[in-house]
């Protein structure tokens, strides 16, 4: 079958002849009708993962998929062959830049009824990523205060409408341009990042989820009242996200150090930061797809390119100027 593979780091993805997946016991074959382009694809191509995520070259990318169950394991109870369905496979069994894909069951979830293949395939990562900021980790509740940066973007995007869901009141940081269109989505409070100061403007935030690190995550501890929490997706890295790779004691030590600025920063100020590298769970997809098929959320689908086109896209990503994701195409 054909796939887009990394077989260096820093060079385009390739398009190669690949074998097929191993389907095992709790598997399920699924034919890719439509993969998300994320920005953590093009950060693992360049190789900035790769002591955290130490793939063996050559590897097929992508996190991101929707399709139709071609086949399942001996012993999945869940799904059937012509189910429509949607994930992000677990770290070690990426690759939906691919016409298929073996997915563990446990990741996999049916597909929202009330949208299309594109737009399904533009949700798990990023839809993971909101929900656990917000509802695992954040406990967003009615009445709240919820920054979230970046919110014409993928991640951002999503996680407006959720927080809104869920009863908060929703700042965000954007471009002139996306204004209206973030206020569509329910954000209260829209900041333009190239003329306004967010930590001026904001102050006695419950929550930020900060997609942009660096001085942005700094200057967001600073619009928190007490006891409240950053989320941070972009990093640094902390001892959490260490034992959520199982690591050793050096790797532990190692992002305990990383992350220890912004922890000292958050400790002066009476709040704490955490660090969020979203992970596969088709539980959680089951409970957003709900949401999508009640109408409380919806895909945010900016570009659909046809999948020989996988390639050049991906480097293209951090151009930006896309609303929401973009997403290949099989259809």
């Amino acid at each position: 079958m054909k796939a887009f593979v990394l077989t260096h780091y820093k060079e385009p993805l390739q398009q190669r002849d690949v074998p097929e997946p191993v389907l095992g016991d709790h598997d399920v074959l699924v034919d890719v009708k439509a993969a998300g382009l994320n920005q953590l694809d093009e950060k693992i191509r360049l190789g900035e993962f790769k002591q955290i995520l130490p793939y063996k070259l050559p590897q097929v990318l992508g996190h991101d998929v929707a399709g139709v169950v071609l086949q399942v394991g001996a012993r999945v109870r869940s799904f059937k062959a012509g189910d429509e369905v949607f994930a992000r496979p677990g770290n070690d069994s990426i690759g939906t830049f691919a016409e298929r894909i073996a997915v563990a069951e446990e990741d996999l979830a049916i597909k929202p009824a009330t949208i299309s293949m594109e737009e399904a395939g533009s949700l798990p990562l990023v839809a993971l990523t909101a929900w656990q900021a917000l509802v695992e980790r954040g406990s967003v509740r009615p009445g709240q205060k919820v920054l979230i940066h970046a919110g014409a973007g993928g991640v951002g995007s999503i996680a407006i409408q959720l927080a809104k869901y869920l009863g908060a009141t929703v700042a965000t940081t954007v471009s002139a341009g996306n204004t209206d269109f973030v206020r569509e989505l329910g954000a209260d409070v829209v900041i333009d990042y190239r003329t306004e100061d967010f930590a001026e403007i904001l102050h006695d935030y419950d929550l930020v989820l900060d997609s942009l690190g660096g001085e942005s995550l700094e200057r967001s501890l600073t619009v928190l009242k007490k006891g409240g929490k950053a989320i941070g997706i972009a990093g640094p890295p902390d001892a959490g996200f260490a034992r959520q790779l199982g690591g050793n004691p050096v790797l532990l030590a190692a992002m305990t150090m990383l992350s220890s600025g912004i922890r000292r920063k958050a400790r002066r100020l009476g709040v704490s930061y955490e660090f969020l590298f979203m992970r596969a769970d088709g539980g959680q997809l089951r409970e957003i797809a709900a949401l999508i098929d009640a109408g409380d959320i919806k895909p945010v689908v900016g570009r659909v390119v046809p999948f020989d086109q996988t390639s050049e896209v991906l480097a293209a990503l951090d151009k930006g100027g896309i609303r929401g994701k973009t997403v290949v195409s099989h259809l």
